[in-house]
């Protein structure tokens, strides 16, 4: 029969668990420390290198992206406020502010166009034309960000993922799965019949009009029927361009 540990067996072996964990403490407190010092290391080469190419990432919309992806590696985030040291040194805070406003009413004009969902590429494009006298070129990679900062305004600003493109929606519409592939197959035409989306989904023909209907209604689809074949067909300004869709091709912004 086996002999139980006595008392002091087990003070012994709690004393032996509390050095243990003494010492777990001290490497974890060691290794974050260590940690720590690297960052503020980072961080100040990376100010440095701020100061030292500051032009090159107010002007040039590639460097500014990779810029800001070794600002995210090291924790710093130079749009978080426009006071303080990047504030000062970049300006890029105002950059993104002016940016956003200008987004905002992009969005505003041609939403009687697309229903407040517009091609992220469209955008940008809008963008640089209204931008044409700034110094400053402006990338998808800054309309994202600048977007991303609209999102505190509560007001529906956001990014989504349509097939292989990216749309910027304006308007707080819920856009379920159905939208979203009758929006992702009128990608290849700008339209989409009612009997193409029951084939490609294998829908019955209320399900889908049901789903273009309700886009139809949210103003993100036209209605077209002067065709010959008698077939009507919803076009989407949103998946192709203003000027195609609309037939404005002056529009002003």
């Amino acid at each position: 029969m086996r002999r139980r540990p006595g008392i002091a067996g087990l003070q012994n072996a709690a004393a032996a668990r509390d050095q243990y964990r003494l010492i777990g403490e001290n490497v974890a407190k060691v290794r974050t420390d260590l940690m720590n010092q690297q960052l503020a290391t980072f961080r100040s080469q990376l100010e440095e290198f701020a100061r030292k190419h500051k032009n090159d990432i107010r002007k040039n919309p590639t460097f500014r992206s990779q810029f800001h992806e070794m600002c995210a590696k090291v924790g710093v985030d130079p749009l978080a406020s426009n006071k303080g040291f990047w504030a000062e040194l970049l300006g890029i805070g105002d950059f993104y502010y002016e940016l956003g406003v200008q987004i905002v009413d992009i969005c505003l004009v041609t939403r009687t166009h697309n229903g407040g969902l517009i091609n992220l590429q469209e955008l940008c494009s809008l963008l640089c034309q209204r931008r044409k006298t700034a110094r400053e070129s402006v990338s998808e990679d800054d309309c994202l960000r600048a977007i991303n900062k609209l999102k505190v305004l509560g007001s529906g600003f956001e990014v989504i993922s349509v097939g292989k493109k990216k749309l910027v929606r304006s308007v707080p519409t819920e856009l379920n799965k159905d939208h979203n592939e009758i929006l992702e197959l009128a990608q290849a035409h700008g339209y989409v019949l009612v009997e193409e989306v029951e084939k490609r989904f294998s829908w019955s023909s209320g399900r889908a009009i049901d789903a273009l209907e309700t886009l139809l209604e949210e103003g993100l689809a036209m209605i077209d029927d002067g065709h010959r074949d008698g077939k009507r067909r919803y076009w989407f300004p949103c998946v192709s361009s203003i000027s195609s869709a609309t037939g404005s091709e002056g529009l002003k912004i």
